[in-house]
């Protein structure tokens, strides 16, 4: 009995269920009245009428935080639970039944004072209960009292108010909570979509300079095999000007060491030579050459090979590659201005 009478009590008011008791879409159980002043402290200002509220709004189950969503009728639509209210009617039967007649007493408690007598007034002046011998003859005869019944009612529908206020107060906290739930994901959705934006941006800037990066080492890399081959052109040029002059300076050589100045000066036709020149790469080279009837020719020869003039010339800082050069310090400066605090149009505007 025990056990089931517990079943019985309910949430807010901690006594048995007075009727009507109704049933909540949860189905846990209220009595009616505890579910009214649950619904006005959750909607304290919808209107009301002879203390009841007469339009929809909603409230939470204490029992089980489930929001409970009213119709026009208020707490009058919910549905009565007329099988909880036919256990409590047959609970009260069998208790009053089962209990002897000596236990089925009330318990009164009796003055301290006057041990006869029993509590039935309460002292306002000093807020305990006390006797009537008390107001009359004790300690309490100048004081305010009131029946102890008034007062009884009186502080139950104020605990019962309070009751009702706090769980009002929870749902609202509770609501608070949830937003502020509901913030922090909203925080969490935000920084990873901007922090998504951000390296997107920078990505496009980083591709921009590796493309800008490839071009400019392309054109460097172009101008430089270019002029590599110009000069090892050259250089080629220059070498087979100086093969020819090491031939003639050879020819020179061997005519020189004619000790007969006609045959010196004149040489008899179809007199051949043989002439092993050491060229300046140090190669040894074998030449089969006739000397000229005299040394006119020969002269000659010798000044078109001291002469270089048919030959190109490389410009001073030809070697140079300064001109391809790159001006970052008004891109720096514009990168280290790019200031994230300054809220969205003003980060967006420096990264694009």
């Amino acid at each position: 009995m025990d056990n089931l009478e517990k079943q019985l009590i309910c949430p807010i008011c901690l006594e048995m269920f007075t009727k009507p008791v109704v049933i909540l879409p949860c189905q846990h159980n209220l009595c009616r009245k505890c579910a009214n002043d649950i619904f006005q402290a959750s909607n304290p200002y919808l209107p009301t009428r002879a203390g009841s509220l007469t339009s929809g709004g909603r409230f939470r189950c204490p029992s089980c935080r489930h929001e409970v969503v009213l119709d026009r009728h208020g707490v009058y639509g919910l549905q009565r639970n007329l099988l909880v209210e036919n256990i409590i009617d047959m609970f009260k039967q069998e208790s009053s039944s089962s209990k002897p007649v000596e236990e089925r007493k009330e318990h009164v408690p009796m003055c301290d004072v006057h041990e006869e007598e029993k509590i039935n007034i309460y002292c306002v002046t000093h807020g305990v209960p006390t006797c009537s011998m008390c107001k009359i003859f004790g300690a309490h005869k100048d004081c305010e009292v009131s029946p102890i019944t008034s007062i009884y009612q009186t502080k139950k529908v104020e605990l019962s108010d309070g009751i009702a206020m706090m769980v009002g107060n929870n749902d609202r906290m509770q609501g608070i909570i949830s937003q502020l739930e509901e913030t922090c994901r909203a925080i969490e959705e935000n920084g990873r979509r901007q922090k998504t934006m951000v390296c997107e941006k920078f990505d496009q800037l980083y591709s921009t300079l590796e493309e800008k990066k490839r071009e400019m080492s392309q054109k460097v890399t172009e101008e430089q095999e270019e002029k590599l081959n110009y000069i090892r052109s050259l250089t080629r040029k220059y070498g087979d000007h100086l093969e020819q002059s090491c031939k003639v300076v050879e020819m020179g050589i061997q005519t020189m060491e004619e000790p007969e100045m006609a045959l010196f000066l004149q040489v008899r036709p179809g007199r051949g030579n043989m002439l092993q020149i050491q060229s300046c790469s140090s190669k040894t080279t074998l030449y089969f050459f006739s000397l000229p009837q005299n040394t006119k020719p020969l002269l000659k020869k010798i000044a078109d090979g001291t002469s270089t003039a048919h030959l190109d010339k490389v410009e001073r800082g030809y070697e140079n590659m300064d001109h391809f050069h790159v001006r970052f310090k008004k891109v720096l400066q514009a990168l280290r201005s790019i200031d994230f605090l300054q809220g969205e149009g003003s980060a967006e505007s420096n990264l694009s």
